[in-house]
């Protein structure tokens, strides 16, 4: 039988470790990887329920046809747009609702992504979650990758490690595991000396890294200025991803070589 699961205070400091070894082995991931903010948007709608490549394809597709960009979207016929985005499956739901996004954009802020992020946080991810196909999954990426807002992105690899750890089970409310994290995670972004990880990659990458776990290339996006605390939500979602798919798989874990393999709960 496993350990019991760690106090809530632990369950914090545990998530604190998880993130030091994790960016001590694979540094900076450099999410989201887009030319603008509304390109993560975009993204965000399009990876609903499929592979990021697929993503990428669609997105190619909307560059060459010169629409990827608000005022593209807006005007395109919604045939059109399906097309574009085929290669990311539900294509007919996704058009419709970046249609749906767009208009809300400019029925609420004039078509002005400035002024929609200039709202307050919890204000915003509501209005978000109002729209058609936003879940917390899609609102938060929006909030953080977009936006620069300090929210944690909870997706299914972090409901997989949490479980295999024992900190909380797959089932767990959303809210509830993206409170931990933010929880956890704020002290490392807190005060003068707040440490982000990032310093010590300033020079360039250490000669001990194995494996850059879902590191994309540099963009526009992932180096524009952040907070500290949003920098630190950034980099530990992209660390989770990380895991998910290269160890914690969903049916054939690879626990040998995964940096978190030491943290995982003995049996009795």
């Amino acid at each position: 039988m496993k350990t019991a699961r760690p106090s809530q205070t632990g369950k914090e400091s545990q998530l604190r470790a998880f993130y030091r070894t994790l960016f001590s082995a694979w540094g900076p991931q450099h999410w989201w990887p887009a030319h603008t903010a509304f390109e993560v948007i975009l993204g965000s709608f399009l990876t609903q329920n499929t592979a990021w490549t697929n993503v990428e394809r669609a997105l190619a597709n909307l560059r060459a046809a010169d629409v990827l960009s608000l005022d593209g979207i807006r005007h395109i016929a919604l045939a059109d747009l399906e097309c574009l985005i085929r290669p990311s499956g539900y294509f007919r739901q996704k058009a419709a609702r970046l249609k749906a996004f767009v208009a809300f954009l400019d029925r609420q802020y004039a078509g002005s992504l400035d002024k929609l992020f200039a709202q307050p946080t919890d204000h915003l991810r509501e209005e978000l979650l109002a729209l058609n196909g936003v879940g917390p999954e899609t609102a938060d990426s929006i909030l953080l990758y977009a936006g620069n807002h300090p929210v944690f992105v909870v997706d299914a690899y972090t409901r997989r490690i949490l479980e295999r750890h024992s900190i909380l089970p797959q089932h767990a409310h959303y809210d509830e595991i993206r409170q931990l994290f933010e929880r956890a995670l704020a002290p490392l972004a807190q005060g003068p000396k707040a440490r982000t990880g990032l310093e010590s990659w300033r020079g360039g990458q250490p000669p001990n890294i194995s494996l850059p776990g879902t590191a994309h290339p540099l963009s526009p996006m992932s180096t524009a200025p952040r907070t500290p605390l949003a920098q630190v939500y950034n980099e530990m979602h992209g660390l989770v991803v990380g895991v998910g798919k290269h160890y914690c798989k969903k049916s054939q874990p690879l626990c040998d070589g995964c940096p978190l393999q030491r943290f995982l709960p003995r049996s009795k």
